[in-house]
């Protein structure tokens, strides 16, 4: 099924828009011709053209033709590179992966995990929750060193409903580190525009961009 997403789908948009484009060229290239030869006939026998700006004019109508043509090939090579790209992804659902995102959604009976990294001690640590009804949610992670700063959030041990909430932290240094939280990679689809659109557990619909690490599918112990 997915291989259609490339070598069907994109595979005949890409044909199409560049047949398109390259007749659109030759129409161009004809409709020139024939006021280029409109031109020379109907010039001033008294006072002909120069001939080098007939020269001039077909090396602009050959410098369009040749960037008419660059860019087809610009947008079809977008397009499989898209089509590689989703194929890509597509194998790794299942696997766990960090990204980056401001947001956190808790469901009740799976910790939420994440990391930030500081890049100096901080004796007071805290990282703030606001949920959507604007309420803060403050967790105090206490004195942390410079590094790397796991977390997890358990919204039954906190105390915390369900649902989405946005993340930040806060520093005695006053630093406002990035965010990572963990997630397993439910699906791939292509969106509007034909953008690739991830489906992280924790998290929601990301880019692929927002991607900082892919750590493996999760094994199950076997009995």
């Amino acid at each position: 099924m997915q291989t259609n997403l490339f070598t069907n789908t994109n595979g005949a948009a890409a044909t199409n828009a560049s047949g398109n484009v390259l007749a659109s060229g030759s129409e161009t290239s004809t409709m020139f011709t024939k006021l280029l030869v409109a031109q020379i006939q109907n010039q001033d026998p008294l006072e002909p053209s120069d001939p080098s700006q007939f020269v001039a004019q077909l090396t602009q109508l050959s410098q369009t033709e040749a960037l008419q043509k660059l860019s087809t090939l610009t947008s079809t090579n977008a397009t499989v590179l898209q089509g590689m790209q989703a194929l890509a992804l597509g194998a790794q659902v299942g696997s766990e992966m960090s990204v980056a995102t401001d947001q956190v959604s808790l469901t009740s009976g799976t910790p939420a995990r994440g990391e930030f990294t500081l890049g100096s001690n901080s004796s007071v640590t805290t990282l703030v929750l606001t949920g959507v009804d604007g309420v803060e949610h403050k967790v105090n992670l206490g004195m942390r060193s410079a590094g790397a700063v796991p977390f997890a959030l358990d919204p039954a041990a906190l105390g915390l409903p369900t649902g989405n909430y946005k993340m930040r932290v806060e520093t005695s240094t006053q630093e406002n580190p990035p965010l990572d939280i963990v997630g397993r990679l439910n699906s791939v689809r292509l969106g509007s525009g034909g953008a690739i659109v991830l489906n992280v557990s924790n998290v929601g619909e990301v880019s692929p961009s927002a991607i900082t690490a892919f750590n493996g599918k999760t094994t199950v112990a076997s009995n």
